[in-house]
């Protein structure tokens, strides 16, 4: 006989044997009777040894993160998906406030504000993007790519999805999960458009591949490459005007500066939440938002969840809540829209915080501070001898460096020796020929900083 765990109390032999004879087996292994003998694992697992108490378990997992090189402790210049900006305290402040942590959904009692701060995060979003509709964060950018192109394939009763050809790698990989194998009936094919030597969507090559088979066209502006796209509202157009979706991924700290997708003709908008409010967190402070028109046609197609608010019977109070909660995978479990599942509905409080902090002038000043040191590095990079940055692309918080000799993993190294993360590699990815990093400039950056940088490439090639 096993001992019970002490924390689940259904490990413990009697509650074991009550629920097998409720399902009419006489043990556990019967339970996977199904699975073939040849797919068992025959072998060992080389598991670490188990840790006998909390004192272990937390000296082991400090020891683990010791050997850990931060970005609080560095210079980093790395982005591409979680990006390097400030985090003000309020946001931290208000993430850690009791009854947001324990606040377990699905309880009306549990509910201490949670609902109105939800409301507050889709409302901000909605002001940014200029949408009236706003679901409830999902994991990523690339799961709110995901839905948004499920979402145009129900509407549109098509399965093309059109997708620029640089784009980021996970991403991508992403799309191509929610998309499905070729297999399945609800497989959408994902075609790429070519991307011209300016970094914007090929005009030709999307009017040869655009037609009334297509569900969307998605592309984003800045692009995987901070490149910003020169006409979004003709690409917006000619999506709409063979019945396709255009589906635009924006960067939200670029919309102070930068016209709002609902603005131009998008139908429906995504893009990241890290970047307003959430630490980088080792790559788990991610999420991704989705926006759109508030019309029955768009909102009966969300596999979020989302929020309303209401008049109450009390004159002057409001009342906020789900709505719309049967389509979720929530609601109906795997007839729902789509499966979201647990997401990062903490970090859309801290988003709440970050954009009520920031405010309307707030953003257009990032925004400008964002553009202006960027364009200052790429200046000074474009400078170092061995080094180049096609300064003629208009771009915001990300460039691609080219280097003409020197290998990006070598140079990044000798960067790493210098306190420094350099840019991601992206040599030969799409659009890459030769050695190429991709760096991120933020708010975060200071002359000094940049001219540290400078230096460090200069002593590195």
């Amino acid at each position: 006989m096993t001992k019970p765990h002490p924390w689940m109390a259904n490990s413990a032999s009697d509650a074991k044997q009550e629920m097998l004879a409720a399902l009419g087996v006489n043990s556990v292994e019967a339970l996977f009777g199904q699975i073939p003998e040849d797919h068992y694992h025959s072998g060992t697992f080389n598991l670490p040894r188990q840790l006998a108490s909390e004192v272990e378990l937390s000296r082991h997992l400090n020891d683990l993160l010791s050997k850990n090189a931060t970005a609080a402790d560095n210079l980093c210049f790395l982005g591409a998906g979680a990006w390097p900006h400030y985090v003000p305290a309020i946001c931290d402040e208000v993430v850690g406030r009791y009854e947001w942590q324990t606040s377990v959904f699905g309880s009306p009692t549990s509910d201490h504000g949670r609902n109105q701060a939800w409301f507050e995060f889709c409302s901000q979003i909605g002001a940014l993007v200029e949408f009236d509709f706003v679901g409830l964060p999902v994991y990523s950018w690339g799961c709110a790519i995901g839905h948004a192109v499920r979402m145009a394939a129900r509407m549109t009763g098509r399965r093309t999805v059109l997708i620029p050809a640089i784009m980021d790698p996970e991403r991508l990989s992403v799309l191509r999960n929610y998309c499905e194998p070729p297999e399945m009936a609800r497989h959408i094919d994902i075609v790429e458009v070519a991307v011209g030597p300016d970094g914007c969507i090929d005009r030709a090559d999307l009017a040869a591949k655009l037609n009334d088979g297509v569900a969307a066209l998605y592309f984003e502006t800045p692009s995987y490459h901070g490149v910003i796209e020169a006409d979004p509202a003709g690409l917006c157009q000619a999506a709409t005007a063979v019945g396709a979706e255009a589906i635009v991924g924006v960067d939200p700290l670029s919309l102070g500066v930068l016209e709002a997708p609902g603005a131009y003709g998008a139908t429906i908008a995504v893009g990241p939440t890290q970047p307003l409010g959430v630490h980088m967190n080792a790559g788990g402070g991610v999420g991704g938002f989705i926006a759109s028109p508030d019309t029955e046609r768009y909102a009966r197609e969300y596999p979020t969840l989302n929020i309303t608010i209401a008049e109450t019977i009390e004159e002057g109070e409001y009342g906020f809540g789900l709505t719309l909660f049967g389509q979720s995978s929530y609601g109906s479990r795997e007839e729902g829209k789509d499966w979201t599942g647990n997401s990062v509905y903490l970090w859309s409080l801290a988003n709440a915080a970050y954009m009520a902090a920031m405010g309307p002038a707030g953003f257009e000043e990032i925004g400008r501070l964002i553009l202006a040191r960027a364009r200052h590095a790429a200046q000074a990079i474009d400078a170092i001898e061995g080094c180049s940055v096609d300064l003629s692309r208009p771009f915001f918080k990300e460039f691609v460096v080219r280097f003409d000799s020197a290998n990006v993993d070598t140079v990044n190294a000798k960067l790493r020796d210098q306190g420094i993360f350099g840019g991601k590699d992206i040599s030969g990815e799409p659009g890459i020929d030769g050695q190429a990093a991709l760096y991120c400039v933020t708010e975060i950056h200071t002359d000094q900083d940049i001219d540290r940088l400078v230096a460090a490439l200069k002593k590195s090639l």
